[in-house]
């Protein structure tokens, strides 16, 4: 997640592993019982994912 997070300057696709790794971070946590965890966690990956979108949508308008 670290490095994901690290990386999401270089592309887009970075900020997908990161929503990702946020996610299973979020499962994790709800299986575990660490259900503050997991809320937090489904947060950043909902922001992630939403940035995700946003610059695909940004990439597309630019393509020619």
């Amino acid at each position: 997640m670290v490095v994901s997070y690290a990386l999401e300057d270089r592309g887009s696709h970075w900020v997908a592993v990161f929503a990702a790794a946020c996610a299973a971070t979020a499962v994790y946590g709800a299986v575990s019982g660490a259900w503050i965890f997991a809320v937090l966690e489904t947060v950043w990956a909902t922001i992630a994912l939403r940035r995700f979108v946003n610059l695909r949508t940004a990439q597309s308008r630019t393509k020619p």
